[in-house]
């Protein structure tokens, strides 16, 4: 059974493994590149085709013109040998890579690595340019998803998704409720190049992010005062888990796997927590819950509310994750790669306002 995975019975029974091995043993489907690991014991990672690759130029054409002329423009043998430039998620992508790479120094025969699927409502005519676009970058980018014009969250599961990546704001909330980690990426300017490349580094806010947004709730609806309160007298009750609690445990369960290998300095993972909460006011409860889960968290910076956005220029990491677009804006404004977790309430303030909710019964008349 896969440390990363379980074995769903439904999914995976013992003749569809025997056939996967059989098939990836055959002498004559060996190969050089990196064989692709069986998904129920692989990290999945889901992102789609505009967070890989910048298309905002495809995009225009499709909303101005309609999808008949993007997709002749698409399919056109000029520009499908026309390599697609970097997307927002492309230098998350080459770190995963690089991940996987020292992963299979160590661990020749493990499957527990990171699997990238491209998962896209594009049509399959248009997929000639993204493989070559692939290709060209030397992306190790084997499963792919085209959905032909229809939302592929219903796919994520199928493909056993451990997080989905989108520039989509519905369809990540859309993921969220299906219970599966998901975020809206944004990027300001071009960051590639300030980035690590021989480590991963990823950044998650706490609450209504890792946790659940049961404080914040408090914090919101209640004040400051009242928040300190509840936190105190229920610091040794950890908080619920939150819609990217999953994918910190899978980051963990990887990590470890350098740990036992004496590599614990140079992991090429390394996690942080940025919260606007108070250390000595409400630390300890996140400190303590992170132990009842058992996971690590390599740095955790404790902002008692001053702008995340100078400190993420510091650590720069290929994604940050916080559930508020205040946050998001600001790292933005920095240069930072932010992804938007839509959960809980946090989606009904701004900048600590409430925003107008359109009166139901009056919407209802119209």
């Amino acid at each position: 059974m896969s440390e990363i995975k379980p074995t769903d019975p439904a999914a995976t029974n013992a003749g569809e493994e025997k056939d996967w091995t059989a098939s990836a043993c055959s002498d004559s489907l060996k190969t050089r590149k990196p064989r692709t690991p069986k998904p129920q014991n692989a990290v999945t990672i889901a992102v789609s085709s505009r967070t890989l690759f910048n298309m905002d130029e495809e995009r225009k054409i499709y909303q101005e013109e309609g999808v008949e002329k993007y997709m002749a423009y698409m399919n056109q043998q000029e520009h499908e040998n026309e390599p697609l430039m970097p997307g927002v998620a492309f230098p998350l992508v080459k770190a995963l890579m690089t991940v996987n790479s020292r992963l299979r120094q160590l661990y020749p025969d493990s499957e527990e690595l990171f699997d990238i699927v491209l998962m896209t409502n594009n049509h399959a005519q248009v997929g000639v340019r993204l493989i070559n676009s692939i290709n060209h970058y030397d992306l190790t980018i084997e499963r792919f998803c085209m959905t032909g014009g229809k939302s592929p969250i219903g796919y994520l599961k199928a493909y056993m998704t451990n997080l989905y990546l989108s520039k989509d704001g519905e369809k990540v909330t859309e993921a969220i409720e299906e219970g599966i980690a998901a975020a809206t990426m944004f990027a300001s300017g071009d960051v590639e190049n300030q980035l690590s490349d021989t480590q991963l580094k990823v950044a998650f806010d706490g609450d209504a992010v890792l946790f659940s947004d049961e404080s914040e709730i408090i914090a919101k609806q209640r004040g400051l005062d009242k928040f300190f309160e509840h936190e105190q007298e229920f610091e040794n009750i950890p908080l619920k888990k939150g819609p990217l609690k999953c994918f910190l445990e899978v980051l963990g369960k990887l990590q470890r796997k350098f740990y036992a290998k004496n590599e614990r300095m140079t992991c090429p993972i390394r996690t942080y927590l940025v919260t606007a909460r108070s250390a000595a006011s409400s630390g300890a409860r996140v400190l303590k819950t992170l132990r009842s889960w058992g996971l690590e968290i390599d740095e955790a910076l404790f902002l008692a509310g001053a702008p995340k956005g100078p400190l993420l220029q510091m650590i720069r990491p290929h994604i940050f994750f916080d559930d508020q677009m205040f946050h998001i804006e600001g790292a933005k404004e920095l240069g930072t790669i932010a992804a938007h977790v839509p959960y809980g309430i946090g989606q009904k303030y701004h900048k600590g306002e409430l925003i107008e909710q359109p009166d139901k019964d009056v919407k209802d008349k119209k």
